[in-house]
């Protein structure tokens, strides 16, 4: 069957869905999938905290038997391996008779990779492969992780209109209003890890947790860019490539300073920007970014899209891809 827009949009919906497991999903994806008959919901579910029950296996319970004959929309191939924490997810989506499933993403782990949706096609089930770009964008953080080996690095800066991060002699409290802050945050709060450079650690003694509500047990470990000693609590990184060490980690959430910020755009591993910009103008204030490897104007060109860009309080936030 052709996948069809609708088809798209449960898949989006589903991975709006699977936002709700990360990051506590570790070391799992946070997937998410939605059990649908004649264009109303049956029932959803996400990956769960540890990673256990998986996002279809939470759906079909939820569903029990209306799932016959419907629908499941997932963002990532159902698992087709077993394992002592739980079934196949493929194996419980043959059981469950279901008379589709829409998978918005392929499983790069070589124990499922076509295997999960050879096994439901097997069964008699019409299972159908879409490339769907908001799946993929929920997963980013496990998926760069299973081809490249590092996690999904997220570049915060918060400056002025003229690209400042702080007055000369430092000071950077507050450049930005409290929506922002409060957007930042919750960005801290999808994150497995947060970075701040040495100098940001020494002038800032910067506490990097989560001070939202209800969210504060979310706080990132702690990480600082050093090859010197750290305070306790947290973790040193020696080097940007470092991070294809941090194999427990999916998001990284890199907050600065302007040294640390320059020294993963040098290296070219930041996969995502987020600019927050105060309608000020510093001066003479202290640039966001330092020496990032160009040594021709043409080179900055092509490298960032655009993918969302909204108003927080007086504060604009716009948030780039890295293009590939």
């Amino acid at each position: 069957m052709r996948v069809t827009d609708g088809d798209r949009r449960w898949l989006a919906a589903a991975a709006s869905i699977a936002a709700r497991g990360r990051p506590l999903s570790r070391p799992n994806p946070a997937v998410g999938a939605i059990v649908v008959r004649d264009g109303k919901v049956v029932s959803h579910g996400w990956t769960q905290p540890g990673g256990r029950p998986h996002a279809e296996a939470m759906a079909l319970l939820i569903a029990g038997g209306d799932a016959k004959g419907a629908t499941l929309y997932v963002t990532l191939e159902p698992c087709a391996h077993r394992s002592e924490r739980g079934p196949a997810c493929a194996d419980l989506v043959c059981a469950a008779g279901l008379a589709r499933v829409v998978v918005g993403c392929q499983d790069p782990d070589p124990r499922t990779s076509g295997e999960g949706i050879a096994r439901i096609r097997s069964s008699g089930i019409e299972c159908d492969l879409t490339a769907s770009s908001e799946c993929e964008r929920s997963l980013a953080g496990y998926l760069i992780r299973a081809r490249i080996r590092r996690p999904e690095i997220t570049l915060k800066l918060a400056t002025s209109l003229d690209g400042c991060i702080a007055m000369t002699d430092g000071r950077s409290q507050w450049i930005t209003g409290e929506a922002a802050r409060a957007h930042t945050h919750a960005m801290r709060a999808r994150a497995d890890a947060i970075l701040v450079g040495g100098g940001t650690l020494r002038a800032d003694a910067p506490r990097l947790d989560v001070r939202l509500p209800g969210l504060e047990t979310l706080s990132p470990e702690r990480w600082v860019l050093t090859r010197g000693d750290v305070p306790a609590g947290w973790r040193a990184l020696p080097s940007p490539d470092a991070v294809y060490s941090m194999s427990h980690v999916q998001y990284l959430f890199v907050e600065g300073g302007a040294q640390a910020a320059s020294a993963f755009l040098k290296a070219g591993l930041v996969d995502q920007l987020l600019l927050y910009r105060a309608p000020i103008l510093i001066g003479s204030g202290r640039p966001s970014l330092g020496d990032i490897g160009l040594s021709t104007l043409a080179e900055a060109h092509g490298q960032w899209r655009l993918a969302d860009r909204r108003q927080l309080g007086s504060d604009t936030l716009e948030v780039f891809d890295r293009q590939v």
